[in-house]
């Protein structure tokens, strides 16, 4: 959702003071890059699947199967957690998203424009 003309202007007015009150903490916000977040995250992520996939069989082999069912456990996680960053970033976090309108709403929209335009 958008903001409104007030709220960006209180915003716009909140970086500039934020902006002289702290010009070197202004400037490291200012230069804050999503997409590295998100490459350290699927970084993280991708570790952790090896990891996780490494313990299987070291927990098979030394007949500790406790390790083994971890390991499957932490690969589940990196890749469910690999598939958020995912979706996220495919989603276009950042965009706002049209608002989901309900079936009902729909409908009673219809009946409104054929009423108001019946030929």
């Amino acid at each position: 959702m958008p903001l409104s003309e007030h709220e960006q202007r209180v915003l716009e007015e909140i970086e500039r003071t934020l902006s002289a009150d702290d010009p070197k903490f202004a400037a490291t916000v200012r230069s804050i890059d999503p997409r590295i977040y998100r490459r350290r995250r699927l970084l993280r992520s991708a570790i952790a699947g090896i990891l996780g996939a490494l313990l299987v069989p070291v927990g098979i082999l030394i007949r500790q199967y406790e390790i083994a069912v971890l390991g499957i456990l932490v690969a589940i996680g990196a890749l469910l957690y690999a598939g958020a960053i995912w979706r996220r970033r495919a989603r276009g976090v950042g965009r706002p998203k049209p608002p989901r309108r309900r079936f009902l709403h729909r409908m009673e929209e219809r009946w409104d424009r054929r009423r108001e335009n019946p030929g």
